[in-house]
């Protein structure tokens, strides 16, 4: 690293720990400003490490003071709220994360875990409602929902959506070139089962390297345990008081963790990581199969009157049953999103309805100026 970018990285850790520092001494509640002031101290350790990398080029230099752009920051906090300030530091700590795993990389050095411990805590510090809030007011945990199935309604949502408008689409492309049912039961036949395949093997992929990603990070976590137990723990205190509890509980809580390995990677993977460990993601093939089966029965939708009606009544019956199948969908999706039956229902049929309109347009076009 060459000098100018030991300056920039020196002066990036003096103004986090001043904002860290300026922060919390304007909070009333002792939890949050107990946690910022560490991370404070943190930086201000990281400081002087930088600064002793730049007095090995330049012996004479001193440690600078925050920036105009720092205390600028601190200003608009003041009139804006701090947590955008925390939000920025967040930022900083994602990149000084992503930095450290890559040096260690270049180095030929293996990643330890450690390097995404400051930002979990101060994503937790910038969830507590408490930030900036005088009173004493103490923030919760905040509850991790966990449906099961999720990924398997969520896929099949998705994806008898677009089995159906993609089919739809189709179906009325071929249908507008006035060609035979033949050629529509085929070609429909086909969008069907290769879109089926194309969701089933994408939601596969999708759900399988989330699990692969998760395990991964489990992994370190684990390695990480092994390797430094009391500097886990006293980042577990800290994630728990930036999550609003007091210093008191958070040291019982975390030495209960620790009373065993198990419970304490238990307690770090949910903490730290937000994963949970029994899950993973969910289930890939219950998501691809859910995805496969759901894609295929909406794609069936607009197909199945050209298998025993033809011309305009088969088109009649395809559109009625595809606006039937998507209101249907759309009130299913109230499931995931809470917004009205009859708002995602109608919305659904607009959007479907629109891109149908479009294809047998084009398809109408393409028959005309091929029968000319």
């Amino acid at each position: 690293m060459d000098l100018n970018k030991l300056k920039d990285q020196l002066q990036t850790e003096v103004d986090t720990a001043f904002l860290y520092n300026s922060i919390a001494a304007i909070q009333s509640e002792d939890n949050l400003k107990r946690v910022l002031l560490s991370l404070s101290e943190i930086e201000k350790g990281h400081a002087k490490h930088m600064l002793d990398k730049v007095l090995t080029f330049e012996p004479n230099y001193k440690m600078p003071s925050p920036s105009s752009r720092a205390k600028f920051q601190l200003k608009l906090g003041k009139i804006f709220g701090y947590s955008s300030i925390i939000s920025n530091l967040s930022n900083i700590e994602k990149q000084f994360a992503v930095n450290s795993i890559k040096n260690k990389i270049k180095n030929g050095e293996k990643p330890t875990g450690f390097e995404h411990n400051h930002l979990n805590i101060i994503e937790a510090v910038n969830n507590n409602a408490a930030l900036n809030v005088s009173g004493g007011f103490l923030s919760k945990f905040e509850s991790r929902h966990k449906s099961v199935g999720g990924n398997a309604l969520r896929a099949a949502v998705l994806g008898s959506n677009d089995g159906l408008v993609s089919n739809m689409s189709l179906v009325m492309g071929v249908a507008g070139a006035a060609v035979s049912n033949d050629t529509i039961l085929l070609t429909g036949i086909a969008g069907l089962l290769a879109g089926a395949i194309s969701m089933a093997l994408g939601e596969w992929l999708s759900v399988q390297s989330s699990r692969e990603l998760n395990q991964r990070q489990i992994d370190l976590e684990t390695e990480e345990l092994e390797a430094s137990p009391e500097e886990e723990k006293k980042e577990l205190v800290l994630l728990y008081q930036a999550k609003g509890m007091n210093a008191v509980e958070s040291q019982k809580l975390a030495d209960k963790a620790f009373e065993n390995p198990q419970t304490a990677i238990d307690a770090i993977i949910t903490e730290e990581l937000g994963i949970d460990k029994e899950e993973l993601g969910g289930s890939a093939w219950e998501a691809a199969t859910a995805s496969f089966v759901l894609f295929a029965i909406g794609a069936i939708i607009p197909l199945y009157p050209f298998m025993f009606l033809d011309g305009k009544n088969a088109i009649l019956l395809s559109v009625g049953s595809s606006v039937v199948g998507l209101f249907g969908i759309g009130a299913a999706i109230t499931l995931l999103t809470g917004k009205s039956v009859l708002f995602s229902g109608f919305r659904q049929v607009s959007f479907g309805l629109a891109a149908a309109a479009v294809t047998y347009g084009i398809g109408s076009l393409i028959g005309v100026s091929l029968a000319g």
